[in-house]
């Protein structure tokens, strides 16, 4: 029996690349040149699309893959991908959801734990032959009170290892949880002025646009530590970089920002800034899940079955 055709839109490492090459025919167009090259010339037999949600899946390109009916998100984000319209045609969408959670909190961690404690200066200064007595204090982490945007399973995950550290938990979300004891907050600027730490967790997309803005930066404070690991779309980031100049904030932690991949160049210069490239939710662990997780969806689509995390 033939395998059915898979349009692959990002890159995989040569373990995934051979699990799914092992269930389906690869037309592999990692880069933009690729991509569009494939869809021209291959788009008419294309039965199935895995992407993610940065690199998407446009409304224009489904319309050349007449023959797709299943289109996955490797990880948990699918703010890129036309949705509705590929629901107007019937087609199947499912993400990598939970897959990467435990990854994506801990990274949310270690951003945290380096801005506060100023780590990647402080290595810096050390290299230097710069002594503690030379440096300023940092804060201690531990007893402050965290505020998450986005309670869904990472938010969840991270308030779960804030606990670790007696940090009261707050949150934002479009509606309060019913299964959450933490205090909830209707505005994301009443939430960052109560806490210490603000960590965005929240989906990426129009509705999250510029969400984390000066008024909400102000309100968080000159000893207030942002971290984002969702979307960089989610904060401004001209805005950002203005809080960090100008100490209207402490200090930040971000594995993305807005015109990835290129470095923010408003915010490299800046020391009170940890950098990340995008990199929270990629483990080798949480690689194989979520391709696990992608071929189990396949498979059970393609034999007729209900995908396992559906969009």
């Amino acid at each position: 029996m033939n395998k059915p055709s898979l349009l692959v839109l990002i890159p995989l490492d040569d373990d995934s690349y051979s699990q799914v090459a092992a269930h389906f025919d690869i037309v592999y167009a990692a880069t933009p040149a690729e991509r569009s090259a494939a869809i021209g010339t291959q788009g008419a037999a294309i039965r199935a699309v895995l992407t993610n949600g940065t690199t998407g899946l446009t409304a224009a390109e489904i319309d050349q893959l007449p023959q797709v009916e299943f289109v996955s998100a490797l990880g948990a984000g699918y703010e890129n991908i036309a949705i509705d319209h590929a629901r107007a045609r019937g087609i199947v969408l499912c993400n990598g959801a939970g897959t990467n959670d435990d990854c994506v909190a801990d990274h949310a961690f270690a951003l945290l734990l380096a801005a506060v404690r100023d780590i990647a200066y402080r290595d810096r200064a050390t290299r230097e032959g710069i002594w503690r007595t030379q440096l300023p204090m940092a804060p201690t982490v531990s007893r402050k009170r965290m505020g998450i945007v986005g309670l869904g399973n990472i938010g969840m995950k991270v308030a779960r290892r804030a606990a670790g550290f007696d940090i009261e938990t707050g949150y934002h979300n479009r509606k309060p949880r019913t299964d959450a004891a933490f205090r909830y907050f209707d505005s994301v600027v009443e939430l960052a002025r109560w806490c210490d730490y603000l960590v965005i967790a929240t989906p990426g997309g129009a509705a999250t646009q510029h969400m984390v803005e000066r008024k909400v930066l102000e309100a968080l404070g000159p000893r207030g530590f942002l971290v984002n690991v969702s979307r960089g779309s989610v904060v401004d980031s001209a805005a950002l970089a203005d809080a960090l100049a100008s100490g209207t904030i402490a200090g930040a932690g971000l594995d993305v920002y807005e015109g990835e991949p290129e470095p923010p160049r408003a915010l490299t210069g800046l020391r009170n800034v940890v950098l990340t490239p995008h990199v929270a939710g990629t483990s080798p662990e949480a690689i194989a899940a979520s391709v696990s997780n992608f071929i189990d969806n396949a498979t059970r689509h393609f034999a007729g079955e209900a995908v396992l995390t559906p969009i």
